[in-house]
């Protein structure tokens, strides 16, 4: 995989809905080098833009944002506790190690994992109870606040047959495909105003996505996030939403705010490039930034390539270097063609 030193600064940041800055500092220092400009805001929204002259405009995003906690307290034996944001599966934390961003850097602790926490019947967020080796509520506040964010430690780690996992890759994978995807479009001369994001919030309240959608204005908005695999067990099936395979390519959606034709422009440029692709369904919104950016500006053609994944919003999630590739390589031709 091209670029893996890219993908891991991204992937080692702390990003917590609402705390990004690691993050957008990261795709800064990327692109920087490549694009005419780079946009950030007060959200720390990240904007690499190419021929901001251009008439016509398209906007591509991912959410650099991830799921995770935010510390609210300490008790008297200095156990910190935590409220969510985004989707967390509160039974994946028990015996996990953490890591709490703060204001002094990284402070590592241990989820609580007793056996009986483990077989309560319905585990809530704040019954997970976070060890840093503290000893009292004083000591515990002094290394940690309340309002810091807390993630798994889990890193990136190569599996066999081109896979790999880590924490997060929903979506900062996203995040590194537009960019290599822009480097790509822009050695191939592309001509259309560029404008490649990393927004805020979409695990939250999608406010990069509105932030994002309305200073750029676009004509067209291609959104990149992750979807479920139908390919393992106890996980979706494909009666729920069609059949997606890890490794058997981007993902497009027949969905009731993609207009079919941009899928059809989307698969003939993947046909002519020789992409494999696959399609899944949704019944209604495909809760991805698409669905903010779609009702922007008086209305955004929007067309939604996803990157078909394993265990979302677990401690590691797992993703096909074959996907990756496949979706630069189309969202590049999109870019180039559309």
């Amino acid at each position: 995989m091209e670029n893996e030193a890219f993908l891991k600064e991204l992937l080692d940041a702390v990003t917590v809905s609402g705390a990004i800055s690691l993050g957008s500092q990261a795709v800064k220092r990327e692109m920087e080098g490549c694009a005419d400009e780079v946009i950030t805001d007060i959200l720390d929204d990240t904007i690499a833009v190419l021929n901001p002259q251009a008439e016509k405009r398209i906007l591509v995003t991912a959410h650099l944002d991830e799921i995770g906690l935010v510390i609210t307290t300490a008790d008297e034996n200095g156990y910190l506790y935590a409220i969510d944001r985004g989707g967390v599966i509160p039974q994946t934390y028990p015996g996990h190690r953490v890591q709490i961003h703060t204001e002094k850097g990284i402070v590592k602790g241990v989820v609580n994992g007793a056996r009986e926490l483990c077989r309560k019947e319905k585990l809530e967020v704040t019954d997970l109870a976070i060890d840093i080796g503290a000893g009292s509520k004083k000591e515990a506040l002094e290394l940690v606040r309340p309002g810091d964010t807390v993630t798994f430690d889990a890193g990136f780690e190569k599996l066999s047959g081109g896979r790999f996992a880590g924490r997060a890759l929903d979506d900062r994978l996203g995040v590194f495909i537009i960019m290599e995807a822009f480097k790509r479009a822009k050695a191939a001369g592309a001509k259309n105003g560029l404008y490649c994001a990393a927004t805020a919030g979409e695990e939250t309240t999608k406010n990069g996505a509105y932030f994002t959608a309305g200073r750029v204005k676009p004509d067209l908005a291609i959104v990149v996030d992750v979807t479920y695999c139908t390919d393992y067990p106890f996980g979706y099936t494909e009666k729920d939403a069609g059949a997606v395979r890890l490794g058997a390519g981007p993902v497009l959606c027949h969905s009731p705010i993609v207009p079919e034709s941009l899928n059809r422009r989307a698969q003939e440029i993947a046909d002519r490039r020789g992409i494999p692709v696959q399609y899944e369904v949704a019944s209604r919104l495909s809760y991805t930034d698409a669905d903010k950016i779609h009702f922007e500006n008086g209305g955004t053609p929007t067309l939604l390539v996803s990157i078909p994944l394993r265990y979302m919003h677990s401690p590691s999630e797992i993703a096909d270097e074959k996907d990756v590739e496949g979706c630069i390589s189309l969202i590049a031709g999109l870019l180039e063609e559309m």
